[in-house]
């Protein structure tokens, strides 16, 4: 009996992993497969777990580890450069959809409280649904994804409020609500000060002394006694715990570790969210469709029709074209995870009934599931509804056209950001035309405005790289810091052009094969780029010949940076294990009885496709590329070069036999 609750989170966990495992292979979100296991698990369905209170404390702590993440995505300067859209549409977006859903709520007969929370979770949407999606299809940095960017940042701010005043409504009696929205508006400057003045005297400090314990252990638990440290402080003044998880969260992401907390507490939020939308799903009465069926289709045709509507009525008035409205009311047509977060707090405090609850958190399920394909297809959607969207990008096309028209021989800079603008200066220096692409609306008027000449164009779509003349250019240099997007311009570009120099940069140097294999001619990975230009100048100011130092550098280059791949790497590194490169060097020295002793190094058969011995250093003496006939011996220390699984495999051969 004891044991009850360890019973029931082990069952969901295995539920958990089939569900997941198979969303993911027919590509849907995850949260669809945790709210069909609560909704399948629950005691209104099969009834495999009865009773799935006992964990609804773990899942709320999902919920403040999700306000901690999106604490740490706030940035104060971003939104400022964002202040338009986040504040002026997303602002409109939430007051709108809440007052319109919220009124029909109250029409239908419910209480004024309760329709607030109604209409507040109609106007949520999806983040993790409308950016993964938009991020696949590239459209992130569009004009549409731009907007639908904003406004879900907005959206996840207001969730803040949101949470704060549900349980003051469900703890006002007939009395004025007044004084007590007053005195949680004054609670929450309080909570707001007291976080900043923590986050600038108390945590910088504290992670800057926890960093430099160079324990990743101690990071970890830092971090979550941290996160909910906060949310208890923000308990104890009457606010909800996700509000301090937020404050806790903005403070640390001005912080110099922000990804690297990230990174350490993304497992418990995505594992604790799963039990949370698991007991959300619990809430569905699959029993009751039968009967609520009707409602429930009628619900989800308004909250996606409705709401993207709205969505591309409230972008139109704002300025923007109207194809680019419907794709960005396309993108936002859904509800979203914090939508279940409202429902679920309000049903604890007795603002809903969990019966009649039914009809919209049903409806926003639905929503989810037909989101990413109505994400997919928004450009469809914008075409057939706006005949002149279409001719408004082949205007764009024609005006590249008609500014390239005369060009031959010039360079296509596909990315204009920092690195395409520096490139472009020592092209005007040599007097070598160039044209510019880029898919941001304000750096493209800014710079043209300026005299560039730069153009609105994706350079992922070969028409575009056709009107700009890729058949007649010099060369072309792909300069976006995405590898996915870097790998689909130049093989469109080597299509078009199959003698075009196609020079990528790229961060490092995981992806060059997938770049070669598209077509592309220089490849110039950053991080060992960076490591050479310090080299040259750390050799030069020790005196070797330029001569010699450059004959270095070339050889590097002409090797394809080998000398630079392989890096050894500590426990004690903040970084991103992801996204390391795949080749590490791992030294391994040999003990007294360790198995390669006295044997030559072709023996051994470390030396593989994947594992090669780089070097051996015998007392003071470092032999790089040794000779297979050379003979181990005790106190020799093997370098070997590899990915980590097969680094661990070649020391045991070294060391075991």
């Amino acid at each position: 009996m004891q044991h009850a609750i360890f019973d029931d989170i082990v069952i969901l966990l295995f539920l958990s992993v089939f569900a997941v495992a198979l969303l993911r292979r027919i590509h849907l979100p995850a949260i669809l497969g945790y709210l069909a296991i609560g909704a399948l698990a629950g005691e209104h369905a099969l009834g495999v777990i009865p009773d799935l209170h006992s964990i609804e404390i773990v899942a709320e702590i999902g919920v403040i580890f999700l306000l901690f993440m999106i604490g740490l995505e706030f940035s104060i300067p971003h939104m400022l450069s964002m202040k338009g859209i986040v504040l002026g549409l997303g602002g409109a977006q939430v007051a709108l959809t809440t007052a319109m859903a919220g009124g029909i709520a109250w029409a239908t007969g419910m209480s004024w409280q309760g329709a607030f929370v109604v209409g507040g979770a109609a106007a949520l949407s999806s983040t993790a649904i409308a950016a993964k999606q938009l991020t696949e299809q590239l459209e992130l940095h569009s004009r549409h994804g731009r907007i639908a960017l904003g406004v879900l940042i907005f959206q996840d701010l207001a969730v803040v409020p949101f949470l704060v005043l549900i349980p003051i409504f469900g703890a006002g009696g007939s009395e004025s609500m007044t004084v007590p929205l007053l005195l949680a508006l004054a609670k929450g400057v309080g909570a707001f000060l007291l976080m900043f003045a923590l986050g600038h005297w108390v945590l910088r400090p504290l992670f800057h002394a926890i960093a430099g314990a160079r324990s990743v252990e101690l990071f970890t638990l830092t971090i979550l006694l941290v996160a909910l440290s906060a949310a208890w402080i923000t308990n104890l003044m009457g606010l909800s715990l996700a509000l301090g998880a937020f404050l806790a969260g903005m403070m640390l992401g001005e912080t110099e570790y922000r990804h690297q907390i990230e990174i350490e507490i993304r497992p418990f939020r995505d594992v604790l969210m799963g039990l949370f939308f698991i007991t959300v799903g619990a809430q569905v009465y699959l029993d009751a469709l039968p009967t609520i069926w009707p409602w429930v289709l009628l619900t989800t045709f308004g909250l996606v029709v409705g709401k993207g509507a709205l969505m591309a009525v409230i972008v139109r008035l704002g300025g923007y074209e109207t194809g680019v409205a419907l794709r960005t009311g396309a993108v936002l047509a859904q509800g979203g995870e914090f939508g279940f977060a409202l429902l679920a707090l309000a049903i604890s405090n007795a603002l809903l009934d969990p019966a009649d609850s039914q009809v919209l958190l049903t409806s926003i399920v639905l929503s989810m599931a037909l989101a990413p394909l109505i994400i997919r297809n928004n450009g469809w959607f914008a075409k057939r509804l706006c005949a002149s969207y279409l001719g408004g990008r082949e205007q764009q096309a024609h005006k590249l056209a008609d500014a390239t028209a005369d060009k031959q021989g010039h360079v296509i800079i596909c990315g204009f950001g920092r690195i395409g603008q520096n490139l472009c200066g020592f092209l005007i220096e040599e007097g070598i035309d160039y044209v510019g692409l880029d898919v941001d609306p304000l750096l493209i008027r800014e710079a043209h405005d300026a005299g560039e000449d730069v153009f609105y164009g994706d350079s992922t779509h070969a028409d575009i790289l056709e009107v700009a003349g890729v058949g007649r250019a010099r060369a072309l240099v792909v300069t976006v810091d995405e590898e996915h997007v870097a790998e689909r311009i130049t093989h469109a570009a080597r299509k078009l052009n199959a003698d075009l120099p196609i020079i990528v940069r790229t961060r490092n140097d995981q992806y060059r094969e997938q770049l070669e294999h598209a077509g592309a001619s220089d490849i110039v990975p950053e991080a060992m780029e960076a490591s050479m230009m310090l080299a040259e100048h750390l050799l030069r100011r020790l005196g070797v010949p330029a001569t010699e130092v450059l004959e270095l550098i070339d050889q590097a280059r002409a090797d394809h940076y080998r000398r630079l791949k392989g890096v050894f790497h500590g426990d004690h590194e903040i970084e991103d294990a992801a996204k390391l490169d795949k080749d590490r060097l791992h030294t391994v020295v040999l003990e007294p009885g360790a198995h390669a002793i006295g044997m030559p190094l072709a023996d051994l058969c470390v030396n593989n496709e994947s594992v090669n011995i780089e070097a051996v250093r015998r007392g003071a003496i470092y032999g790089e590329n040794p000779s297979p006939e050379m003979t181990l011996q005790v106190g020799d220390a093997v370098v070997l070069r590899g990915p980590i699984d097969e680094l661990e495999h070649a020391e045991n051969k070294l060391l075991k036999g």
